[in-house]
């Protein structure tokens, strides 16, 4: 096969063929490593949670640390009080510097946490990709939802986002964020979070079906429209150093950057990817049949960065974040096996604020000290 492309509008005009081969197995082979470790913390969680529940007779001691990666808000919590005080709190010293490293990642990198490192952006995308291939079957193409519709729904993880922030950052005193971080519903939250899906209730159990069942005919449907988490990661990405750049002189206008973006961005119709949406899965760089056209670059410098040493940049990024925080002795928590069996007797009556009115209830508690407003607070 030749090496040339000749453009159909342009019989004079020819271009070199891209070289470089594609990246996706080994995204692929990315997300699958991180899934897997997903898996190993889950089961090494649930011999913990056997141990609490037999009052240390059987399971595990070893709580593992990375669990704490599912407790975002906890972690946001954790991030703003070492912003404040400077101190690591040591309830979950892990979500925080998971957290950070993940912040780390999407300013040098933008929303690659989405489409390298998350589990749930790799069930997403494979969902996706099964309903592609059912949609390029029977309608030759894929299903993406009107702008009328799309635009707004897009809109509620920004919503959803905005509720956590004005709750942490303004409607929460300092005290009171003491107090939470210290509380007994925040030391526990990970085997609260743990029997939420253990014993999902029927309605939690219709919510998370109703969102895999959409996601097949709505690609993507909970990381488009309603994961708070993407969304402030796609902020984050707006800042970042590295975006993806189309060399319009090189471009033969065959629209295939466009069609493969899993996002639904125009890159054919952009000097450079600045979209919150993109999430530096490279498929539009890897389709790109024209040499030097689609590359990843840096503001700092204006060169081209090797797409296949993105993987290496994001891995490299994220654990050197995360090997910080375990070799400062920052990783695992001060909570003792005994408090944990203390606090898992308990915990059908540890309750937490479920709207802006109890974190005002919870801040006029903090004023009153521990022993009389929060303990009380934190009960159901």
């Amino acid at each position: 096969m030749s090496d040339i492309i000749v453009p159909k509008m342009s019989a004079k005009k020819t271009f070199i063929k891209n070289p470089e081969k594609p990246v996706q197995k080994y995204r692929f082979l990315v997300q699958v490593f991180f899934a897997l470790i997903c898996i190993w913390i889950g089961i090494e969680f649930y011999f913990f949670i056997k141990y609490l529940e037999t009052g240390g007779a059987a399971g595990s001691s070893y709580r593992p640390p990375g669990v704490e990666g599912f407790l975002p808000i906890s972690a946001l919590m954790s991030v703003y009080n070492f912003l404040l005080t400077g101190k690591i709190h040591p309830a979950h010293p892990a979500g925080m510097f998971i957290l950070v490293a993940i912040f780390a990642v999407s300013f040098v990198f933008g929303k690659s946490f989405c489409s390298w490192i998350c589990p749930i952006g790799l069930l997403s995308e494979l969902v996706g990709d099964f309903s592609d291939k059912i949609y390029k079957k029977l309608f030759k193409r894929r299903i993406k939802l009107p702008r009328i519709f799309d635009y707004p729904l897009r809109s509620l993880k920004y919503l959803l986002l905005g509720f956590f922030i004005y709750a942490i950052f303004f409607a929460m005193t300092t005290t009171a964020l003491q107090f939470f971080l210290n509380s007994p519903y925040n030391k526990i939250a990970d085997v609260k979070m743990w029997y939420f899906f253990a014993d999902i209730s029927r309605f939690s159990l219709i919510v998370i079906a109703s969102l895999f069942v959409l996601s097949i005919f709505i690609r993507n449907f909970w990381c488009r429209y309603l994961c708070p988490y993407g969304a402030l990661l796609g902020l984050i990405s707006l800042l970042s150093a590295t975006k993806i750049k189309r060399e319009t002189k090189c471009c033969i206008d065959c629209n295939l950057c466009a069609k493969v973006c899993p996002s639904f961005i125009k890159v054919d119709k952009v000097v450079s990817v600045r979209s919150d949406e993109c999430t530096m899965c490279l498929s539009c760089v890897d389709i790109c049949p024209v040499a030097n056209t689609l590359n990843v670059k840096t503001k700092i410098v204006e060169k081209k960065f090797p797409k296949q040493y993105i993987g290496f940049g994001i891995i490299g990024i994220y654990i050197l974040i995360i090997g910080i925080g375990i070799v400062s002795g920052n990783w695992n928590n001060n909570i003792s096996k005994e408090e944990y069996l203390i606090l898992h007797k308990n915990i059908d009556s540890i309750g937490h604020p479920t709207s802006t009115q109890d974190i005002k209830k919870l801040n006029r508690a903090s004023e009153n000290g521990a022993d009389n407003g929060t303990k009380q607070f934190f009960k159901d």
